[in-house]
């Protein structure tokens, strides 16, 4: 190909000349020859790209198109059914009820209801009208002095930093006018977070961000000053996350801008690695007395622990120990592996962790093996998006849920997969000025409450097809397995649950 480049080039070049020797025109199309071979020369002379060395000038075509093939592949090749993460159906479902418009379906489901996935809801003939109040799930041991009543759907973690200031903004003022938290990541709690005024639930990762001193362990000092805060209503200590298990936060130096770098206690421009574990405890008996800690630094607001499941038996042996200390949780929050991130290695989301289903399943029965389930509300989080997806978590065990994705999606989010680059063309997950610009946070804080009204509002529809009127009332035992036509129940409980529908 660099044979054919050149004697091309000779070519071209050589009849561009002529043309303007002899007739006077062609200026233009040497001056672009011209550039193309300078182009085509540095493309054979650099050694980093093998594809331009042996394909000069051609080869850029190939990275143009992978550049966009996001683009490509959300626009002119998915269907409405089979797009990862989320489905174009699904999207569009959040960007119709965020824009509070009309979200009904036309002419039946496009899914494959024979396939091995299809799960559905056991109706009833006696339906209730939906009830007028929304459930809400109060979050309070025992030993909790300030118990905080929460809404069934809430904004899951995601720091400032990862998303743009103007989008933490809009997250916020949504959660305030519709009722719901906000949880703010590992990230620390940033202005963006407080100036919203919505409740916020401040997560306390492995570094410490906003309550870690000079080494980067925790200070009790400054985790005590910050969580006295009227706005801040519960604590959440982050042990893992289903989209990278076992591994520290990611905040690629680009997008830590010196405001982040403050808010977090690090050094500005700097790739932040949160560590894979915590400093301040190292095992079972260490984290409930951390627990039990930081529910006194606090004043007794609720606090809890959110984790992806990997190793039951460590769970298990948890359990145990909460049990020998009488000191449990508010709250445990169950992340799938098919939960979301900005940023992490490909291996640890596709290979690492249990998903959500058999996490909550597995969460709930432990907990009431050792009798903690009545002091303990399950949060379920991983891809709570639709009213299904709430009904079916709270089914499985959960008592309410957290979405991250789902209100990114209401704040314009467009499944572009640049959350990583600092090149949300949205302004959502983007650090650039020019790029959050475009994120208007009067219109995108409207459109935030009206996903979730809209959102909840289809639960309460669905509890009314089932008969229930709250929650509260859900089991598994109403949900089915179509393809089977069995209770979804038996396929975990064979031996305890009837198989008849």
């Amino acid at each position: 190909m660099r044979t054919v480049f050149f004697t091309a080039a000779i070519i071209l070049i050589t009849i561009a000349g002529l043309s303007i020797y002899f007739f006077g025109f062609g200026y233009v199309f040497l001056i672009i020859l011209l550039i193309l071979f300078l182009v085509g020369l540095y493309d054979v002379t650099q050694k980093k790209h093998a594809i331009l060395k042996n394909f000069p000038i051609v080869g850029h075509f190939r990275y143009m198109f992978e550049a966009i093939s996001p683009e490509i592949q959300q626009y002119f090749i998915e269907s409405n059914t089979d797009g990862r993460p989320f489905s174009r159906n699904l999207r569009s479902l959040v960007y119709r009820r965020a824009k509070n418009v009309n979200d009904t379906h036309p002419f039946g489901t496009q899914r494959d209801l024979g396939g091995e996935d299809y799960m559905a809801l056991r109706h009833s003939i006696y339906a209730v009208k939906p009830a007028k109040e929304a459930p809400r799930v109060t979050i309070g041991c025992q030993d909790c002095k300030q118990p905080y009543s929460a809404a069934l759907l809430n904004i899951s973690a995601m720091s400032f930093g990862s998303l743009s200031s103007n989008a933490v903004l809009a997250l916020n003022r949504g959660a305030k006018k519709g009722g719901f938290y906000h949880n703010t990541g590992e990230g620390g709690i940033s202005n963006y977070h407080r100036e919203g005024g919505g409740d916020l639930v401040w997560q306390i990762g492995t570094g410490y961000f906003g309550c870690r001193n000079e080494n980067g362990d925790f200070d009790e000092e400054k985790f005590k000053e910050k969580s006295s805060w009227p706005q801040v209503k519960m604590i959440e200590i982050k042990l893992s996350q289903g989209a990278k298990p076992g591994h520290g936060g990611v905040l690629p130096g680009i997008k830590n801008t010196k405001e982040i770098a403050e808010i977090r206690g690090v050094e500005a421009g700097t790739t932040i690695l949160s560590p894979p574990s915590h400093t301040a405890f190292s095992n079972p008996k260490e984290l409930v007395a951390f627990i039990a800690k930081l529910r006194e630094l606090c004043g007794g607001k609720p606090v809890g622990f959110k984790l992806c499941v990997g190793r039951t038996e460590e769970f298990v042996n948890l359990c145990k120990e909460m049990v020998a200390q009488h000191v449990w949780p508010d709250f445990i929050t169950v992340d799938g592996a098919e939960g979301g991130t900005g940023a992490a290695p490909l291996e640890f989301s596709d290979s690492v962790g249990l998903p959500l289903e058999p996490a909550l399943i597995f969460v709930n029965g432990t907990l009431e093996k050792y009798h903690l389930r009545q002091n303990i509300r399950i949060i379920a989080s991983g891809k709570a998006l639709t009213a299904f997806s709430i009904i079916k978590n709270i089914a499985l065990g959960a008592d309410l849920c957290n979405s991250a994705r789902g209100f990114m999606f209401s704040l314009g989010c467009i499944q572009a997969l640049r959350c990583n680059t600092n090149e949300c063309p949205t302004g959502v997950a983007t650090q650039k000025a020019s790029l959050t610009k475009g994120l208007v946070v009067s219109d995108k804080a409207e459109r935030v409450y009206n996903f979730h009204k809209n959102t909840i509002h289809a639960v309460q529809e669905l509890l009314g097809a089932t008969g229930h009127t709250h929650s509260s009332e859900i089991s598994i035992h109403d949900l089915v397995k179509g393809d089977e036509m069995v209770k979804l129940a038996n396929r975990y409980f064979p031996d305890t649950v009837n198989t008849q529908v």
